[in-house]
């Protein structure tokens, strides 16, 4: 059996390709590979910055294997230390990931897109939320969703499983931009490169600010900075990364950041 999980590393850049024909659906067996893949990436000090896609030029990932369903796979079995498809429960994350959807990106194809970072889109991709005809429930994108579109919005997309486009998909916030199919890895890696030369203890404090700030209320979560609560944030402030910033700064020069 082939590994439906393809890895190329350049630098401090990991991109991971989804390469399960015929659609790149994600069965058990495949979301555990995609936790391994991106909690060594997070533990790995010499990375940076991630890009998710998928292989070929139609599919970036319709979601749940149904067929390895009907063949035993259960729905609530063992996906693996980051939850389905790798990323969305995967703890202390704290590094920017890319999603470059290169086609049809659906049910938990689309949640695994929406736990990325930054989402780039071919022009030709579409998306939808097609649980609500098959009996099921989008989980992740009920909880998401709302949080990020206008809540009218994200419930017809929810309660409608309607199919929408690259170009509403931006229109909405989903997708940052949208790229021709060919130029999209380039560009994919030119946001990888961009983030990759930047300061990875301040992304690592942003992630863990933004991740436990969303069911706070404001001021509780700016006592917890002010206080040193988060780890990511002590650590910048005790970081020669941040007394490295202040010296650039003043020199006039760019910065070298070292993670540390």
């Amino acid at each position: 059996m082939t590994n439906p999980i393809k890895t190329r590393r350049e630098g401090t850049i990991l991109e991971v390709t989804l390469d399960r024909p015929k659609a790149n659906a994600i069965d058990l067996a495949t979301s555990r590979i995609m936790g391994d893949v991106f909690a060594d990436f997070r533990d790995d000090p010499d990375l940076r910055v991630a890009i998710i896609t998928g292989a070929g030029d139609k599919f970036f990932c319709p979601g749940w294997d149904l067929k390895a369903a009907a063949d035993g796979d259960a729905v609530d079995g063992d996906y693996g230390v980051g939850g389905f498809g790798g990323l969305q429960e995967l703890p202390n994350l704290n590094k920017p990931v890319i999603a470059a959807v290169n086609g049809i990106a659906c049910g938990g194809g689309l949640e695994l897109a929406l736990s990325a970072d930054i989402i780039l889109a071919a022009d030709h991709a579409t998306f939808a939320l097609p649980e609500i005809r098959s009996g099921t429930v989008a989980d992740a994108a009920s909880v998401k969703l709302p949080k990020r579109i206008p809540y009218h919005i994200a419930m017809e997309l929810l309660f409608t499983g309607r199919w929408f486009d690259a170009e509403e998909a931006r229109g909405w916030g989903i997708v940052n931009h949208i790229h021709p199919a060919d130029k999209l890895m380039e560009e994919a890696w030119d946001m990888a490169r961009l983030l990759a030369s930047g300061p990875p203890l301040v992304y690592a404090a942003i992630k863990e600010i933004v991740r436990e700030a969303e069911d706070e209320k404001f001021q509780d979560t700016m006592d917890q900075i002010t206080g040193s609560k988060f780890e990511t944030v002590k650590r910048l402030y005790s970081s020669e990364d941040q007394l490295e910033g202040a010296k650039a700064f003043a020199e006039k020069r760019d910065p070298v950041w070292k993670g540390r």
